[in-house]
């Protein structure tokens, strides 16, 4: 794991153009693979009128993305306590998806997406050039073992805090992969939409 940056105040909760689903629109309700291979859609996971955190990430041989998995695990009961499911979305197979949540003994739904839908839907799609593929291979990151596919497509890592109607209420995106929100950041985003309860 590799601790990452956490972006200024001023940064966190926005989106570069183009990239994501702004605040105030339907979130897309794509079908992912759950651990054990089976078609669900995201919207099922949180359950009627849940809200749920949707975080994409990288994949599980990212150390920045495994910091920030750890944190989110480690912060579980504070969302749970809000009301609020965190889910992770990754290229990664499911197989590698759930290496990922028992290397942390993750609480919360790792799922896969290697056929880009709910990437494709959320905007949140970055394609690695050859250079960038061998690079990441060089540092034992093969992207093409772990997603199953050679479209060497990855997230860009971004998260989506959507309502139980299946509107997003806050949403924070960052082309720099080794930046993400602190959880002290995304819970008082949370809070300021709705203070915890008691």
């Amino acid at each position: 794991m590799k601790e990452h940056q956490v972006p200024p105040a001023e940064r966190v909760g926005t989106l570069p153009p183009g990239v994501g689903i702004s605040v105030g629109l339907q979130a897309p309700d794509a079908g992912v693979l759950d651990a054990d291979g089976r078609k669900i859609s995201l919207r099922s996971l949180a359950g009627k009128g849940g809200r749920t955190l949707v975080v994409f990430y990288r994949g599980g041989w990212c150390p920045f993305c495994n910091f920030q998995i750890h944190e989110l695990t480690t912060a579980y009961p504070e969302f749970r306590r809000r009301g609020v499911l965190p889910v992770a979305i990754s290229v990664d197979r499911p197989e590698e998806s759930a290496r990922t949540r028992a290397t942390y003994t993750i609480p919360f739904p790792v799922v896969s997406d290697a056929d880009l839908s709910a990437h494709h839907a959320f905007r949140v799609l970055h394609y690695a050039n050859d250079a960038e593929v061998a690079r990441l291979k060089g540092f034992g990151m093969d992207v093409e073992r772990s997603s199953g596919r050679t479209h060497h497509a990855i997230a860009i890592p971004s998260m989506f805090l959507v309502d139980g109607q299946g509107v997003v209420r806050w949403a924070h995106a960052d082309p720099g992969y080794q930046v993400r929100p602190s959880i002290v950041q995304i819970l008082a985003a949370i809070d300021e939409l709705q203070p915890p309860s008691r």
